[in-house]
C-alpha cells in the first residue's frame, strides 16, 4: 500500500540535512553549552547559530530570541509574561484585559483561561465570522472599552489555513497602546508575513523541518519582561531554565535557514491542493471547505463531509494509507469538536470535518492518490452522504 501523509500542520518531516547537522553535534557537541571549558564552548556556538538562523528568519535581533521546548511553551511564556503573579491583577481593576478567541490553538486558549482562573486577567473572547476570520469590528470594540494588556492571535490558522488580520490588528492596539501576541508557528517557514509587528510571536521547530523539543519566544523592543513559567536556573536569560539540547539547535539551525526561501515552495502547492479540494467535494456532494470565503494559506483545506464523523472518516482513510486529521494535534484524543470549527461554523459542523494539510514533499501522484483513497471509502458507504 502506498502511504501518503497529508497531515503536515500536525508536524513536518525532518530535514535530511537536519538530521545530518544533529548527529555532528551529538559528536562533537554534546557538552554542555552554559559550560565555559573548551567543550562547553563548542556547544555554545551551536546554540548561537541556531539563535542567529532563527533571527534571520523572524527578521528580528538575535538577542529577541528566546529559546523554549517548542511553540506551546513560547505561547504560555508570553501570556504569562503581560499578565504576571504580583502586578494589578483583574480583581484589583488594573489594565488586566486579554482579548482573544476561540479560533487560538489550545496552547493560547487554556493559558487564557488558566490566568483568568487565576484573577490575573478578564477574558474578552472576541466574535469570530463565518470565513474563519476574527471580526475586527469586534475588536475595535473590544480595544474601545479601555484596559486591554494585549491581544492574543495567530497568523495563520492552524486547522484552516485561514490568515488573520495580523496588521489591522497591529494598527487597531497601537490606537489604545494594547500589546500585540501573534501565535506565527504556522506562519513561519509556509508564508511570507510573519507578523514583525507584534510584540511577541511564538516558533515551533518541527513545524519547518527541524526537530521537536525545541521552539523559540521572540520578543521585540519594549514588550514586557518575560517571565519564566519554571524556576531553578539562568539560561536563556533566566526566561526558560534549564539546559539548551545543542543537538535541537543544529536542527533547527538547519530548517531555519530552509525555511526563510520555503514560502516559494509552498506557494506552489496551490494547485495541488485546489485539485484535491475541487475533486473531494465531487467525491462528497453536500460537503463544504471550511474558511473558502477568506484569504488560506496555499497548502490546507478543511472540509466538512456530510454524514461522515471527522474522526472516523480520518480513521477510514488512515486503513487506506492516507494521513489526515479532523483537529488540532495538541487536542487529539478528546470527543468534543475543533472550538474554533464550531466558533465558525457550528458544533455540527465542526464535528464532521477533516484537515488535509500539504507540504513541501507532496507530489501530484500522492494527491491523486488521496483523491482515490476517498473514493473507495465513500464508494463503499454510498449511503453515508445521504
Amino acid at each position: 500500500m502506498r502511504r501518503v501523509y497529508l497531515d503536515w500542520n500536525a508536524t513536518a518531516r525532518p530535514l535530511e540535512d537536519g538530521l545530518r547537522a544533529m548527529v555532528d553535534a551529538a559528536n562533537t557537541a554534546w557538552a554542555n553549552p552554559a559550560s565555559v571549558h573548551g567543550f562547553g564552548r563548542a556547544a555554545r556556538a551551536v546554540v548561537e547559530n541556531a539563535r542567529e538562523a532563527v533571527a534571520r528568519l523572524a527578521r528580528c535581533d538575535a538577542r529577541d530570541v528566546v529559546f523554549t521546548s517548542g511553540g506551546t511553551e513560547a505561547n504560555n511564556i508570553a501570556l504569562g509574561s503581560f499578565f504576571p503573579f504580583g502586578e494589578p491583577s483583574a480583581r484589583d481593576g488594573g489594565d488586566d484585559v486579554l482579548v482573544t478567541s476561540h479560533l487560538e490553538h489550545p496552547s493560547v486558549v487554556r493559558v487564557a483561561e488558566a490566568l483568568e482562573r487565576q484573577g490575573r486577567a478578564r477574558l474578552r473572547w472576541l466574535r469570530v465570522r463565518e470565513d474563519g476570520t476574527i471580526d475586527l469590528e469586534d475588536l475595535e470594540l473590544a480595544l474601545a472599552g479601555g484596559h486591554v494588556r494585549l491581544v492574543a492571535m495567530q497568523a495563520v490558522n492552524h486547522e484552516t489555513g485561514v490568515l488573520q488580520p495580523v496588521g489591522v490588528a497591529r494598527a487597531l492596539c497601537d490606537r489604545v497602546g494594547a500589546s500585540l501576541h501573534v501565535d506565527a508557528i504556522q506562519a513561519f517557514g509556509r508564508v511570507l508575513d510573519v507578523a514583525e509587528g507584534a510584540d511577541t510571536r511564538s516558533l515551533a521547530a518541527h513545524k519547518i523541518r527541524g526537530p521537536k523539543s525545541i521552539g523559540a519566544l521572540i520578543a521585540r523592543g519594549p514588550s514586557p519582561p518575560l517571565q519564566p513559567v519554571t524556576h531553578g536556573g539562568s539560561q536563556e536569560r533566566g526566561v526558560r531554565p534549564g539546559t539548551v539540547d545543542p543537538i535541537a539547535a543544529a536542527g533547527l539551525e538547519v530548517a531555519a535557514r530552509h525555511a526563510i526561501t520555503s514560502p516559494v515552495r509552498y506557494a506552489g502547492l496551490a494547485a495541488l491542493r485546489d485539485r484535491l479540494e475541487m475533486s473531494l467535494l465531487e467525491c462528497a456532494p453536500g460537503s463544504s471547505v471550511n474558511g473558502a470565503a477568506a484569504v488560506r494559506a496555499p497548502h490546507v483545506t478543511n472540509i466538512a463531509f456530510p454524514g461522515w464523523p471527522g474522526p472516523e472518516l480520518v480513521a477510514a482513510l488512515d486503513l487506506e494509507g492516507v494521513a489526515v486529521s479532523s483537529g488540532s494535534a495538541c487536542s487529539a484524543g478528546t470527543s468534543e469538536p475543533s472550538p474554533g470549527l464550531a466558533a465558525m461554523r457550528g458544533p455540527a459542523t465542526a464535528a464532521r470535518s477533516v484537515r488535509f494539510s500539504l507540504g513541501e514533499e507532496t507530489t501530484a501522484d500522492e494527491i491523486d492518490g488521496a483523491i482515490e483513497a476517498v473514493r473507495r471509502v465513500f464508494g463503499r458507504t454510498p449511503d453515508r452522504g445521504q
